[in-house]
């Protein structure tokens, strides 16, 4: 058995109030399905600046209403310390989400991907802080190792930003360190590559490219590749940052908190790659994609070449094994992404 099996078989019998941040969105709606199933108390805070209702009532229809019964609710804003400070009260654990991700969205508005990922992180530190959250895990992202040309990337090589959003998730590991130094509270930062699964959203400017080029191909539009196609990421089915969360979480390893983790597979699929394997997935349902060819375009500013993740430090500190690599995440997710975009 697994080291994530047996924690699952013990949170279900022993349950702990845990809160979610940008519980209405793509990772945190994933969060909260797992933890209601396992029969844990959730309060979720969420202001719907990128998440949506729609998430949580897709979590209402699949959990027990016993289950469901155990989720309490707060619309709120991060930025707003009195929200961070409600929210953490009675809470065990904090999984923090909420923030603006995306690259060029950075890139347009720096300022305001500011004001949510550095200033409304520092008020869930000092909130958690003040409140004796028993561990603080924040979404860190793939993005802090900029320039870095090495591959592998491992955690304590990283290079320049090279956008404003991975400047901000970087300001958010040296936040975390300085509290682990001041404070006796060590954050744990989840670096995640490429995450993807049921109830990422496709629409927007700012949307992931598998659930977006998933949705023009159903709807038969053209698909826009950046570059040669040849960049290449290490793609994370969402399951596999559900675990990692919770591993990181109740981790009781004496090294383990106050460090920062890769979150991926260990596997580097290039979007041309990307772009036939879910083709593949989906023609058979939709003869139009029978020889459909993409489109190709300037590579996209701030945009890293190529990602691959080292998760032996995961592993080996808080028992994370991923379940599904990038073949077994789309298989499962084609399903999702069908229903719900069809």
């Amino acid at each position: 058995m697994s080291h994530y099996d047996k924690l699952k078989t013990h949170l279900t019998n022993n349950a702990s109030t845990w809160l979610i941040t940008g519980v209405a969105g793509f990772i945190g709606s994933n969060l909260l399905e797992r933890l209601l199933k396992l029969n844990q108390r959730v309060v979720g805070l969420d202001n719907f600046s990128t998440g949506h209702r729609h998430n949580l009532d897709k979590v209402k229809a699949i959990v027990s209403a016993e289950q469901w019964a155990n989720f309490s609710f707060i619309e709120g804003d991060i930025c707003v310390i009195e929200s961070c400070q409600q929210a953490c009260k009675g809470v065990d654990y904090v999984l923090h989400q909420a923030a603006l991700g995306s690259v060029p969205r950075s890139l347009e508005d720096p300022i305001t991907t500011n004001s949510n990922n550095i200033s409304g992180f520092l008020n869930m530190l000092v909130a958690a802080r003040d409140n004796k959250i028993k561990q603080f895990v924040y979404a860190a992202s793939s993005s802090t190792y900029g320039d870095h040309p090495g591959l592998p990337k491992v955690e304590e090589l990283i290079g320049n930003p090279l956008s404003p959003y991975a400047v901000t998730k970087y300001v958010n590991e040296l936040y975390a360190s300085v509290f682990a130094r001041c404070y006796a509270f060590k954050p744990i930062g989840l670096r995640y590559f490429n995450i993807f699964g049921r109830r990422q959203d496709p629409d927007g400017a700012y949307a992931a490219v598998i659930p977006k080029w998933v949705a023009a191909m159903i709807n038969d539009e053209e698909i826009f590749i950046n570059g040669d196609g040849e960049t290449s990421r290490d793609f994370c089915y969402v399951d596999n940052a559900v675990q990692a969360n919770l591993l990181a979480a109740t981790t009781e390893h004496p090294d383990a908190a106050g460090q920062v983790y890769n979150v991926a597979v260990g596997d580097r699929t290039t979007l041309n790659e990307l772009y036939e394997g879910i083709r593949s997935r989906l023609e058979a349902r939709f003869p139009h994609l029978n020889g459909q060819s993409a489109t190709y375009r300037d590579f996209r500013p701030g945009d890293v070449r190529h990602s691959l993740a080292d998760i032996s430090k995961a592993n080996e500190l808080i028992g994370y094994e991923p379940t599904h690599r990038i073949g077994q995440g789309l298989d499962e997710a084609m399903d999702w992404y069908v229903e719900d975009l069809s």
